[in-house]
Order: structure tokens, then C-alpha cells, then sequence
């Protein structure tokens, strides 16, 4: 009875890990990061949640389009939090104008993988390793 029990808990354990990897993806798998796009419209709401960031947008591609509500994924929030970033970085420019550049989504939705963020202000803010930025040049 014990053996059952222990299996059971076993079986339980790695069913429910596999939700959680499943939804930790790379972002090759999702993303076409041999293009990039740039996206201009007003910040509309922000999900400071684990495994990732999301902003929401009401935009549109510099390279034309209608405005569409667009899905902007970032990285985890302790990234964000070692770079002296929090969620009020983001909360209190809900309402403005900001503009992302980062990767389209390969399926050609309006979901994109945020690389760097300009707020209406002119401050900047990368959210790509040093990798990353020499081969964006």
C-alpha cells in the first residue's frame, strides 16, 4: 500500500513538471530571430509574472498594418529585477506611446519577443545579452 501511494505521488509530481516545461520554451521555438520588427502603439497592460514578462500593446509594424493588439514577451522578472528594473518601470508608462523592437513570432501573429523598449520619454531599455547586441549590429 505504501509502494502504491509513493508511485502515485511520483506519478503525480512529474505530471504536473510537465505543464510547467512545457511552458518554459525557447525562444528559437517561437520566434523567428533571423528577422526583426518594430512595433509602435500605446502600452495598454503588463503581466509581471514567472517564467516571463508580458506587456500588451495597441500597435502597429513600422513596416505598415493595421493596429492590432499585440502580445510582447520579455525575460523573467529576476532578470529584470538584477538590471534595476521592476514592474513600475513598466505601470507607470501604461497609456503612452513606447516602441519594441525584437523578434516576430514565426507564425505571424502580433506576439513578439521584446528586445529592447523605447518609452515616449526617449529612455531605453535592452533586454538582450552582449552576444545578442553584437550580432544584431
Amino acid at each position: 500500500m505504501l509502494m502504491k501511494r509513493a508511485l502515485v505521488s511520483i506519478a503525480t509530481v512529474l505530471f504536473l513538471s510537465v505543464g510547467a516545461l512545457w511552458a518554459h520554451h525557447s525562444v528559437t521555438a517561437v520566434f523567428d530571430t533571423s528577422k526583426q520588427v518594430s512595433v509602435s502603439g500605446e502600452l495598454t497592460s503588463i503581466d509581471w509574472v514567472n517564467p516571463h514578462i508580458f506587456l500588451y500593446m495597441k500597435g502597429k509594424p513600422a513596416t505598415g498594418g493595421p493596429v492590432q493588439e499585440w502580445k510582447i514577451e520579455g525575460g523573467p522578472p529576476a532578470w529584470y529585477r538584477r538590471s534595476n528594473v521592476t514592474k513600475t518601470t513598466f505601470t507607470k508608462r501604461i497609456g503612452q506611446t513606447i516602441t519594441i523592437d525584437g523578434y516576430p513570432a514565426k507564425d505571424a501573429s502580433p506576439y513578439e519577443w521584446m528586445l529592447k523598449v523605447t518609452f515616449s520619454d526617449g529612455d531605453t531599455m535592452e533586454s538582450i545579452s552582449a552576444a545578442e547586441a553584437q550580432k544584431a549590429k
